[in-house]
């Protein structure tokens, strides 16, 4: 063989190992580059932080080879603006999670009384298995800042999960309706108490990008402080969606007597929902009873909705009269009756059962900053264009 034939295979040969070593190189690396993105969310996931709407945090998950498909566990999560604590400083400030400091108890955890670095606290302990909320409540008190949102201070993963919040002195919005240590609200403070959670609603659904829905507004997530003035809370139901979209199917979550139609039978979730739910908070604040009534006649109990017991009345031709019977009896006669029935109108228009007949947040705000401001202050024409809701801003 001539030198050039050997030089030519020699050279061959070479050029074929260098290919096949780089067909295995790529090959290994794509099986690397493969099992790593399995543990890191999927691009779909985190649209709205590569769209800019990023909540501040970083999160990764993997699975844990637990029975019947146990939550993730979480393997490390950064917030910004929010303070890591560690499980020994939230032990100490709690005595231990000591039965004296627990406050309260809710469907995902304990909430304890603690002083964190010269701060008054609540901290929530959480199950693993409560990820999901847990993830969603730090997401959204991470992003979204308001006068009338509860605080989040920090977070600890670590044993369990807690949430750490700004601590509101005076319990709950149902505490104080039925509960017999409490004193009567004024009527005066039940229409700022709704004033205060309508605004804080507004926030989520109209001034943040992407739009937040609550989903589980009630009495007992609107917390009152000492100087009465309310805060919404619990975000753990909080569902995101793209500002304009007009529903997204989910399971079933919430509490029933606070549900929309739409909800409960085709899960169509829309800020809309919130504004049902607010419909029943006003209802409550009349009339100081639960979402849904237990009613009694002679040996047989049933039960029946807040919401259908006011359309029962309010369907009436004059239906004043019978409204001042649904009325809280501990306010006595100390309440203007044509503030209340305005009030009431706003309910109903609220809990309509077409979502598309609702009013929004931000009228709800308009409507209850007329009902109890002089007339003579408000040109209610240009407040509102809707003529449904002139007849509820035209007296207090």
């Amino acid at each position: 063989m001539s030198g050039g034939t050997i030089a030519g295979i020699a050279v061959g040969s070479t050029t074929g190992a260098m290919l096949l070593t780089l067909v295995l190189y790529f090959g290994v690396y794509r099986r690397k580059r493969k099992a790593e993105s399995c543990l890191l969310p999927r691009a779909s996931e985190d649209k709205y932080n590569q769209l800019g709407y990023g909540y501040g945090s970083s999160i990764e998950k993997t699975s844990e080879s637990g029975v019947d498909g146990a939550s993730p566990r979480l393997i490390g999560i950064t917030v910004d603006k929010s303070v890591e604590f560690s499980y020994e400083e939230l032990a100490k400030a709690t005595n231990g999670f000591s039965i004296a400091n627990k406050i309260g108890q809710g469907g995902f955890g304990s909430v304890y009384y603690a002083e964190l670095r010269n701060e008054k606290a609540a901290i929530k302990k959480m199950d693993m298995q409560a990820s999901k909320e847990f993830l969603a409540e730090l997401k959204v008190l991470t992003h979204v800042h308001h006068l009338n949102l509860v605080r989040l201070i920090g977070y600890c993963i670590e044993n369990c999960l807690f949430l750490v919040y700004e601590y509101i002195d005076n319990g709950n919005l149902s505490q104080h309706l039925r509960g017999s240590e409490r004193e009567a609200l004024s009527w005066s403070s039940r229409m700022q108490i709704a004033l205060d959670a309508a605004r804080g609603l507004e926030y989520i659904h109209e001034h943040t990008v992407p739009v937040y829905i609550h989903r589980d507004i009630k009495s007992s997530n609107i917390l009152i402080d000492k100087n009465f003035r309310a805060k919404v809370a619990d975000f753990g139901q909080a569902k995101l969606t793209e500002y304009g979209s007009s529903s997204l199917p989910s399971h079933l979550v919430g509490t029933f007597g606070y549900m929309p139609p739409e909800y409960a039978q085709y899960g169509d979730v829309t800020p809309k929902m919130d504004v049902y739910a607010f419909g029943v908070v006003l209802y409550e604040l009349i009339s100081a009873k639960e979402a849904i009534v237990k009613t009694s006649e002679l040996v047989n109990e049933s039960k029946l909705g807040l919401v259908a017991l006011f359309k029962e009345v309010l369907s009436q031709q004059d239906p004043k009269e019978d409204i001042g019977k649904l009325v809280d009896p501990r306010l006595g006669n100390d309440y203007p009756l044509d503030s209340v029935y305005k009030m009431c109108e706003l309910a109903k228009a609220c809990t309509h059962e077409n979502p598309q007949l609702r009013p929004s947040m931000r009228s709800i705000v308009v409507a209850l900053i007329t009902l109890s401001s002089p007339l003579e202050e408000w040109d209610v024409s240009s407040l509102y264009n809707n003529q449904a809701f002139l007849p509820l801003m035209s007296a207090r």
